[in-house]
């Protein structure tokens, strides 16, 4: 702290972007009209740092006499140190306060009676006897700086950021590598050497395999103003990465960020962490996979270079850990131009995550839901709340459900009459909860068209998610055909004594964007299609489907996850374009 108030290089960026001449000291404020107080941070003539909290309606007067007593405190304590200066100069100078001033920019002193909020601007000069101090009012700071845990050559490594009055996409980033201690040579002393690399985002070489990294992060906001530099090493070395994965291939057809009339989207169920670190797991579900793959730190490694080298301009995940949105892929995605949304399970630690492209499209409104909570409390759903009642046991079953319904309006940075109706989804998982399922998706398309009916007429809708639903099945049946009929077998999907029987309609035209695959969830004890990208067939099309990874690849390590694959279900991505 001391070093960043002392006007350090750290502090300017190359060329010094026009900051103070370095013999004048920083005093730094923080001012934000949200709090009522203001920080005021400067080192004194005699080393002492300060640090001051003040009322923003205080006038300056106040804080000023308060900064010579501190100043004439300290300097009567540097004096006491010293014995001998006492003995030659006396008492003198112990008490003595110094005058203490502040010039605004142009050079004339600042009134006394103005509000500190309104007194202390950024280039204003504080005097302190001798002393003289340039204001930073408000600038660039590092909150957070981290690097992941796990570190794999030829996968990116993405940094969080966290920045006050700074963007990451305004910091500068420099990446060095540890020193390769010489053969039988000296290990005195830990050396950095410097990469080539400037970018937000470092992939490591296997020239890297070994050693660590450290990152060096100077905030800055965009305006030439930075702040002082931070610092972050790796906790451990670049490891080998796994060779060739299961999506490298599909990468081939997704190098490029599609053009503005068109939609690169992608629905994956990425395998929350706490169902793949369980000992059921382990050695039920996934007794083929390697432990290690199924760790977190290495299959978001995998994940983040899969999610970043499909370029999407929309990206739907399910079972999203809250730990993994905050801290890996919101930075991540960030990094790569996506901006994220995360709703999640009430009780659960995973949810849904909706990432869209940030210069193709802007956020209107979001309209998440519980399918629950929804039934109950809206009364959008209270003819289906009310024929459900007459089925206690289905309807105790669903109301115990935590499985959510994102739903986000976004509208086109180019052609601000193209919105969409953006909804993401991961319903009921048992095999047997057809029933349960159908009330869910019906709970939803009835929501759905509340917002792309009713709030936004007429607006395209596009629905992802992993609906826990085979092609024969009731759901997709309904979802496609616009209705189900009151006798449909999903309705005695856990036997005649939880038979609960409606029809249901909807009014959209929606079409599975990528067909129908064989599978879409391939594990040790069931494969087959779960999950789907629907779109509005009246307003799009689409115009490629990227193909799924070959059989081959998928049961090369026998089933998914394995070493090369980071989920056990597999990603959809089309092109979808307006019609």
């Amino acid at each position: 702290a001391l070093r960043s108030l002392r006007g350090s290089p750290a502090a300017l960026p190359p060329g010094g972007g026009g900051r103070p001449p370095a013999a004048m000291e920083r005093a730094v404020v923080r001012c934000v009209p949200s709090e009522p107080k203001l920080s005021l941070r400067f080192v004194l003539p005699d080393g002492s740092a300060r640090h001051m909290q003040r009322d923003q309606g205080e006038p300056l007067g106040r804080a000023l006499a308060r900064i010579a007593t501190n100043a004439a405190k300290s300097h009567g304590k540097a004096g006491k140190k010293s014995k001998k200066a006492r003995a030659e100069g006396g008492a003198e100078g112990e008490a003595a306060v110094p005058a203490v001033r502040l010039f605004s920019r142009d050079g004339a002193a600042v009134a006394e009676e103005v509000p500190n909020a309104a007194a202390w601007q950024d280039g204003a000069v504080l005097h302190i006897g001798d002393a003289q101090y340039r204001v930073e009012r408000n600038p660039p700071a590092l909150t957070e700086l981290r690097l992941p845990r796990s570190l794999l050559a030829g996968f990116p490594v993405c940094p969080k950021v966290s920045a006050e009055f700074a963007a990451p996409q305004h910091c500068l980033f420099r990446w060095f590598r540890e020193q390769r201690p010489a053969a039988g040579g000296d290990e005195a002393g830990e050396a950095w050497v410097e990469t080539a690399a400037a970018e937000r985002v470092f992939t490591p070489s296997n020239a890297l395999v070994g050693l660590r990294l450290k990152l060096r992060c100077t905030p800055g906001d965009g305006e030439q103003r930075y702040g002082p530099a931070r610092e972050v090493e790796s906790s451990g070395p670049v490891e080998a990465g796994p060779g060739a994965c299961t999506f490298d291939a599909r990468h081939l057809y997704t190098k490029k960020v599609c053009g503005h009339g068109s939609v690169r989207t992608v629905s994956y169920n990425i395998l929350a962490d706490t169902y793949a670190q369980t000992e059921f797991s382990r050695t039920v579900l996934y007794p083929y996979c390697a432990p290690y793959a199924l760790e977190i730190d290495y299959r978001q490694n995998l994940l983040k270079k899969e999610l970043a080298g499909y370029s999407a301009d929309l990206i739907c995940l399910q079972e999203v850990d809250k730990s993994v949105f905050v801290d890996s892929l919101a930075p991540a995605l960030d990094a790569f131009g996506l901006e994220g949304l995360f709703r999640i399970k009430e009780k659960q630690h995973e949810g849904l995550a909706t990432f869209y492209r940030r210069d193709k499209f802007s956020l209107l409104s979001q309209h998440d839901i519980a399918f629950s909570e929804a039934l109950v409390s809206e009364p959008l759903h209270k003819e289906l709340c009310d024929q459900l009642a007459k089925y206690p046991l289905v309807q105790e079953k669903v109301l115990q459900r935590s499985s959510v319904l994102q739903v986000s309006v976004l509208q086109s940075t180019k052609d601000p009459s193209r919105k969409l109706c953006v909804a993401n989804t991961h319903l009921y998982w048992h095999p047997k909860g057809g029933n349960i399922r159908l009330i869910q998706i019906a709970v939803a398309m009835s929501h759905i068209k509340h917002v792309a009916c009713d709030l936004y007429p007429g607006i395209p809708v596009i629905f992802c998610g992993d609906f826990n639903s085979t092609p024969s099945s009731g759901t997709y049946s309904f979802i496609s055909s616009g209705g189900i009929a009151e006798d449909h077998e999903d309705w005695v999907s856990n036997g005649e004594e939880e038979r609960c029987s409606m029809s249901l309609s909807h009014p959209f035209k929606l079409l599975s964007a990528c067909g129908e695959p064989a599978y879409t969830n391939y594990v040790g004890g069931f494969h087959g299609c779960l999950d789907y990208i629907f779109i509005d067939k009246n307003a799009l099309e689409v115009e490629q489907v990227i193909p799924l990874p070959s059989h081959e690849e998928i049961t090369t390590h026998q089933a998914l996850p394995s070493v090369s694959h980071p989920s056990d279900h597999i990603a959809l991505i089309c092109d979808l374009k307006w019609k």
